[in-house]
C-alpha cells in the first residue's frame, strides 16, 4: 500500500477498537500527579491524535490503522512525564504505561 492511499485520522471519530483497557501502576501514578484523566489520553489515541511522535512513527501508525498492526501514542503530561498508549495489533488490549515500563 502506498502512503498516499492511507486515510488521514479524523481527530474526532474513533479510528479503531481499544479492546480491554489496562494501565501500569507507574502510568496511573503519573496521571494522578499531573491531575490528568486516562480517558482524555485514550480519546486522543483512538481518534488518531498520536501525541508527541516523530513523522516516521506517525506514518507507521497510519499504516498500522490499515494493516492491523500495533498502534503507539506518546503524550507528555503537564509534569513533563511521558505516558505511552499502546493498542495491540489484534485490538484486544490497550495499555497506558511509562516508556521505562515497556
Amino acid at each position: 500500500m502506498k502512503q498516499n492511499d492511507l486515510p488521514p485520522p479524523t481527530g474526532t471519530a474513533p479510528c479503531f477498537r481499544l479492546g480491554r483497557l489496562l494501565a501500569t501502576p507507574g502510568a496511573l501514578a503519573a496521571l494522578k500527579k499531573s491531575q490528568s484523566h486516562p480517558i482524555a489520553l485514550l480519546v486522543r489515541h483512538v481518534c488518531g491524535d498520536w501525541g508527541e511522535l516523530d513523522d516516521e512513527d506517525r506514518q507507521q501508525n497510519e499504516i498500522a490503522l490499515v494493516e492491523g498492526l500495533r498502534l503507539l501514542s506518546s503524550y507528555v503530561l503537564e509534569t513533563g512525564k511521558t505516558v505511552w498508549v499502546i493498542t495491540e495489533a489484534d485490538r484486544s488490549v490497550t495499555t497506558l504505561l511509562l516508556p521505562e515500563e515497556y
